[in-house]
């Protein structure tokens, strides 16, 4: 029996390590790429979309360990602090929990398996140059932002990186993977979903704001202050929807994106919390994470969806 409690409490903390939310919106983030090569042209290599999937996950489970690793100070002496889905450590390493070197071995395993995959996907096609270039900034993204000496995630420009990571070349690569060029249709939704994104990031820094502080973490909201942050935080927002719907001024096809302006109302309701906190009302940080994951997601999805069923 307290073999059996030992591998489910062990199983929580590695999915705890691996940040599943920070994975899911990955997946559904390559998804999005996929379905825009499938509305342009009505086919799908799914060959490529099963490799080029697999060596995200690798690639970004791989430097989640690995930032786990480096991330020395998981453990404030017991105290209780704020941990969001991207902010900080995962809780998962300490005392009683998992050490650093099972996230140091379980890194460099996912990176080795990374490799492999690269071979792979080489080895089925001959991916477009401007595939390799997308292979290569993600490498080398993740690697500066994970692993010191620039270790970008503690700077104050690791969203930005992260961001475009995420929003920007994940698409991206499963588009190329699929053996097409880079289609103006990918750029016009990829922008607007990367500022909702860093919104997002910096809506989910606002809990940890004075543990933050306290332990010498720098954050972007940090470096700007939260005053600016909350401006910046709206401005991305309702700028993300003013772009979205700017797209369709310049050929997005209204069929595609209109159900995104169903999202909008709780894109408002998140700005909304915003300034009462301004105000002076006492936050909730638990709502507060849950909108604006969901705005996010539900936009996200919202496009998958429909380039996928078009």
């Amino acid at each position: 029996m307290q073999d059996g409690v030992y591998r489910v409490k062990s199983l929580r903390l590695i999915i705890q390590l691996s940040r599943p939310i920070y994975i899911l919106i990955a997946i559904l983030l390559y998804m999005l790429g996929v379905g825009i090569a499938r509305y342009l042209t009505g086919q799908v290599d799914w060959s490529s979309y099963i490799l080029g999937l697999v060596w995200v996950v690798l690639l970004l489970l791989g430097f989640q360990y690995l930032s786990e690793y480096f991330y020395l100070d998981s453990v404030y002496d017991g105290q209780k602090w704020w941990l969001t889905p991207f902010s900080g450590g995962s809780g998962a390493i300490g005392l009683g929990k998992l050490s650093r070197q099972v996230a140091l071995w379980a890194g460099l395993t996912c990176l080795t398996l990374t490799a492999y995959f690269t071979v792979m996907i080489y080895q089925y096609q001959e991916p477009p140059a401007q595939n390799t270039m997308i292979l290569v900034l993600m490498l080398l993204g993740e690697l500066v932002f994970t692993v010191p000496p620039l270790r970008l995630v503690t700077s104050g420009y690791g969203e930005l990186t992260m961001s475009i990571i995420m929003v920007g070349l994940i698409p991206a690569m499963a588009f190329s993977l699929q053996g097409h060029e880079i289609h103006r249709i990918l750029i016009m939704v990829s922008f607007p979903l990367a500022t909702l994104y860093l919104g997002m990031l910096l809506a989910l820094e606002f809990p940890s704001y004075a543990s933050d502080i306290t332990h010498g973490r720098r954050p972007i909201l940090i470096r700007i202050g939260w005053q600016r942050g909350l401006v910046l935080h709206n401005l991305l927002i309702l700028g993300s929807f003013v772009i979205l719907g700017m797209a369709f001024i310049f050929g997005l096809p209204l069929s595609i994106g209109w159900p995104v302006l169903l999202i909008l109302p709780v894109g408002l309701f998140q700005v909304w919390m915003m300034n009462r906190m301004a105000d002076g009302a006492k936050p909730n940080w638990n709502l507060l994470i849950l909108i604006a994951l969901s705005t996010f997601g539900l936009t996200a999805y919202l496009l998958t969806f429909s380039f996928w069923t078009h």
